[in-house]
């Protein structure tokens, strides 16, 4: 029997070949391969669908996206920010390009997302932002975040890292526009995914987008050159064109997406926790997690059973390493170390079949048995 895949990148492109081929086509016939219409567009575009009454930059990754919106809102080498340890290294990395200190809160322990009770402990005088991590299409409450800080949310701002939730809403606002700025990745397995890197910075702050277009231009605005120190980070015309066409096909992507978590919820064992939404939150399922115990082992079974897993993340970030001088000692984060180690992504995107679904499912039963 043919295997399940955790994620299959050709069946989209195959559906989509002859839009992409007429998009890639446009800009090889332009002559315009970067900063040119095609981008305009996406950004335009995009920011539309959001529909938050701000502007979006397309940069070269959401990593990209992340540091230069932290950078346009005035975060510095000497300054604090607070995220999260239960997500991809990315949103700590792009950080500590800017030279400031992770924080890291721990998380809610049946969603996974930023545990706002905890962050006043997290917050000091030096803290200059906060990045709530939209996880697998989950969402954090935004306007609770911000009404944690109190008085301090006059200094502090909140960059929404939405990597993962192109599509999700809390209430009627989509992710991305509850922050003072958002980071998205089209990296190429995401709800909306570009066939290499790339990423945008979205505000509804003028003076926030006027900075991250010079931030992604080395600091370029005009004719006198450099008025601040910028980066390289220009979304290539090729890319912006074949995100235009997913644009398009993003919504029933998303309809697709959840009419298949809504299976899998009804085909999973009741007794395999789940991983719910957040109260209010439209989930954009990025991501169909389920906790076990004794999770190698089984997804260890359901190899051999013909189905693809992934795990989202196997090491919290203050666990790396790499980020060893935070300082932070094994269980001093512990219910982010839990996640770690219980949760199994199975296979989940708009092209995967019905049967596929129900095969994985059967699968995961057996698996935790």
């Amino acid at each position: 029997m043919k295997p399940v895949v955790m994620f299959d990148a050709v069946a989209q492109v195959r559906a989509l070949r002859g839009e992409i081929d007429e998009a890639i086509g446009r800009v090889l016939e332009s002559g315009r391969f970067l900063l040119g219409e095609e981008v305009t567009r996406f950004e335009r575009d995009f920011a539309a669908y959001l529909g938050g009454g701000g502007a979006g930059v397309a940069v070269s990754s959401g990593t990209d996206a992340l540091e230069l919106a932290l950078r346009a809102l005035g975060v510095e080498s000497n300054h604090e920010v607070v995220t999260v340890p239960n997500t991809a290294v990315a949103t700590v990395s792009a950080i500590r390009q800017l030279g400031a200190r992770p924080v890291l809160c721990d998380v809610d322990p049946i969603t996974g997302l930023m545990d706002l009770e905890k962050l006043a402990a997290c917050l000091s005088d030096a803290t200059r932002a906060v990045v709530p991590v939209h996880l697998y299409g989950n969402m954090v409450d935004v306007p609770a975040l911000r009404a944690a800080l109190g008085d301090r949310s006059a200094t502090i701002s909140i960059v929404e890292d939405c990597a993962q939730a192109h599509g999700a809403l809390l209430g009627e606002q989509l992710a991305g526009t509850l922050g003072d700025a958002a980071a998205f990745s089209f990296y190429p397995t995401k709800n909306l995914g570009a066939l290499g890197d790339a990423g945008l910075c979205y505000s509804a702050d003028p003076e926030v987008v006027r900075a991250v277009r010079s931030l992604r231009r080395y600091g370029i605005e005009d004719a006198a050159g450099a008025r601040r120190e910028g980066i390289n980070s220009r979304m290539d015309e090729i890319q912006a064109a074949i995100l235009s066409v997913k644009l398009r096909h993003l919504d029933t992507y998303l309809t697709r997406r959840r009419t298949l978590a809504a299976r899998y919820d009804e085909r999973l064992d009741p007794a395999i926790p789940r991983i719910p939404a957040a109260e209010g939150v439209t989930h954009a399922y990025h991501l169909y997690g389920v906790r076990l115990r004794g999770r190698e082992a089984a997804q260890e079974r359901l190899a051999q059973a013909g189905v693809g897993t992934a795990v989202h993340y196997p090491v919290p970030v203050h666990r790396m390493p790499a980020y060893a001088f935070l300082g932070y000692e094994p269980g001093s984060l512990p219910a982010a170390e839990r996640w770690a180690e219980e949760v199994l992504s199975l296979p989940l995107y708009p092209e995967l079949a019905d049967a596929d679904v129900d095969r994985v499912a059967a699968a995961v039963n057996d698996a935790a048995a």
